[in-house]
């Protein structure tokens, strides 16, 4: 009892000239910890911090997970971390699946609905790329720039996935760091540094007049209700997410115009575009109007309806189409929005064509324009103040 007594005032002895005892490890029944203490300076006395470990089922997996902790705790203390003088610190042992839920959480009450499918999709991809591991990262402090680079290569190689997908995990990763940051769970951002990769340019093309002529008379015999979704397309530039939640009492005739919500608008801002006659006419020609207000415009069969449907009817009848017309993939529904900014920056101007896209810049309009490759033949000839 004696030796028992000295050996525990030395190392309390030991403890007080540290600041901090070594983690231990405690495998109790249903108490499964890893605790340590450390001197907090605005109490004035040691103070135990415990890391639980209750999830892991079986006693092989609680001893390989409180090894690693205490051996990555144990560094940190001798390197003279005190989880009570920084309290971000504190928040790096949360879980990191915990996290994942907890951002899962935030984008459904923050974002639009397609981008929380979207969010939510790489989520559950982050957590299968760790889950398959062979050592899955636990806790936030584990979310570092090595684990980002091989997450990105997971994508890029083992889902054979382009330059453009992997780049655009990587500025999801970032945005998701940030968040992390935001909260305390990590105090960098480990996708920051990590280089782009080069993307070959974008493969959607838009349609000549030829091929819109071909388009419109094709649908005019065989799909009038889905040649009005592509007339949308090409007059207005409304996303497919944004028709699939217009109603019919979203547009107004007298003064030509449909209105955008903030609620499923890709900028979170009310918007209001421009109806083309062309677009008019056909609406009441179909009797868009004889339904009720609150109906959907583009339901089943791109007919009205009180249900809504998936944005991706538009995408899955244009392929159809596009199979019968024989065109390539590189035309796709959304080459519409592509076109019809071309021929109206080309009929109104630039201006005009970037207020009906919505753009907050010429420079987002441009990039529909290809105007970097454009030579307007008027500057060749064009005679300044400052020539001869």
């Amino acid at each position: 009892m004696a030796k028992k007594n000295l050996a525990l005032r030395k190392r309390n002895s030991e403890t007080d000239i540290l600041g901090y005892r070594l983690p231990v490890f405690h495998d109790k029944g249903e108490k499964i910890y890893v605790d340590f203490y450390c001197f907090d300076p605005v109490r004035g006395e040691m103070r135990r911090k415990k890391i639980h470990l209750d999830k892991y089922h079986t006693k092989k997996s609680r001893k390989e997970h409180a090894n690693e902790l205490i051996a990555t705790l144990s560094a940190k203390l001798r390197n003279g971390w005190n989880p009570w003088c920084d309290a971000s610190n504190d928040r790096q042992f949360t879980s990191f699946e915990e996290i994942l839920d907890r951002y899962t959480d935030y984008i459904e009450k923050t974002c639009r609905e397609r981008t929380q499918e979207a969010y939510r999709s790489r989520v559950n991809i982050l957590k299968e790329y760790n889950n398959c591991r062979y050592r899955p990262i636990q806790y936030a402090y584990e979310f570092d720039r090595s684990f980002v680079v091989e997450f990105l290569d997971y994508i890029l190689l083992d889902r054979d996935a382009g330059a453009r997908t992997r780049n655009n995990y990587k500025g999801w990763v970032s945005s998701m760091s940030e968040w992390m940051m935001g909260r305390k769970y990590i105090s960098e951002n480990p996708a920051e540094g990590i280089p782009k990769l080069h993307e070959d340019p974008k493969k959607r093309q838009p349609l000549s007049k030829e091929m819109m002529r071909t388009l419109h008379s094709h649908l005019q015999g065989e799909d009038r209700h889905f040649l009005l979704a592509c007339l949308f397309e090409y007059y207005t530039f409304i996303r497919p997410t944004e028709l699939s939640n217009i109603r019919i009492d979203d547009i107004r005739i007298k003064e030509q115009s449909v209105f955008i919500s903030a609620k499923f608008s890709k900028n979170k801002r009310d918007g209001c575009v421009g109806l083309n006659d062309t677009l008019i006419k056909l609406m009441l020609e179909l009797g868009t109007f004889g339904n009720p207000g609150t109906h959907y415009l583009f339901g089943k069969h791109f007919m009205p309806s009180s249900k809504k449907v998936d944005a991706d009817i538009f995408n899955k009848r244009w392929v159809q189409m596009r199979k019968r017309l024989g065109w390539g993939d590189e035309y796709q529904f959304y080459s519409l929005k592509d076109t019809g900014i071309r021929d109206l920056a080309n009929s109104a101007g630039v201006v005009i064509a970037r207020d009906q896209a919505r753009h907050t810049d010429i420079a987002t309009t441009n990039k529909y324009l290809g105007a970097s490759a454009t030579v307007h033949p008027e500057t060749q000839s064009f005679k300044g103040a400052l020539g001869s």
